[in-house]
């Protein structure tokens, strides 16, 4: 049996994980924020104060990374161990050091078999940066979703400031630019769209507007929905 496998890449900011996760709720199919996984390593490995440049002790901590996804009908949770971290893996700290471990090929060949099984029926949508590109290159529909750096440097920093966390636009800004550079220059998986994926400007357009935009490009087709 061939499960269907949704995939939403782009940049942070973009949108693809708020997008990503209301059409699993809206499919009852599993959902992978496949960036979560690398978050969830570079939080244990700050927290055993480990080298972040140290690509054989990481992969080897990547085989055995005990993450669990734990999803109801609302939320979408987090746990290393037996701990909620879906908050601490987006502190500012985890996501800077986050794009090094990710680009490690040694790293990323040791998720993803972990990736690839968590397509399970009824079926999976998954976002990320290289989801519909390396993970799941069959997969039914991808999408790519980009939008200008400021726009998402504003979504960051309005999403930060609603937490009650302080911070900082023009720095958030410089850390996502220099972020998006190191994604799109690495040697390994770098972000760039799947040769058959509908590419989407968000920028400028409601969460709302996004959804709908996503579903009427997979509804008039899909026998599977």
């Amino acid at each position: 049996m061939t499960i269907p496998v949704i995939t939403i890449d782009g940049p942070s900011g973009s949108g693809k994980g708020t997008i990503g996760q209301m059409l699993a709720r809206h499919l009852t199919w599993h959902y992978l924020d496949s960036g979560a996984l690398y978050r969830v390593l570079t939080l244990q490995a700050l927290k055993a104060h480990v080298d972040l440049h140290d690509e054989q002790h990481l992969a080897a901590m990547a085989l055995h990374l005990p993450v669990r996804f734990v999803d109801d009908t609302t939320h979408h949770r987090i746990f290393l161990h037996h701990n909620d971290v879906t908050e601490a893996i987006r502190s500012e700290e985890v996501s800077r050091a986050t794009s090094i471990l990710a680009a490690s090929p040694l790293i990323r060949t040791n998720l993803l078999a972990r990736q690839r099984a968590l397509a399970l029926a009824p079926g999976l949508v998954t976002d990320g940066r290289d989801m519909g590109t390396v993970v799941f290159p069959h997969a039914t529909y991808k999408f790519f979703f980009i939008a200008s750096a400021s726009e998402r440097a504003e979504r960051r920093y309005k999403q930060l400031q609603d937490s009650g966390v302080a911070a900082n636009y023009d720095a958030i800004l410089i850390e996502l630019e220099a972020r998006d550079l190191r994604d799109q220059t690495r040697a390994v998986a770098p972000l760039i769209p799947a040769f058959d994926a509908d590419i989407l400007d968000t920028s400028g357009m409601s969460i709302d507007a996004v959804f709908h935009y996503v579903l009427a490009k997979i509804n008039p087709k899909a026998t599977i929905l």
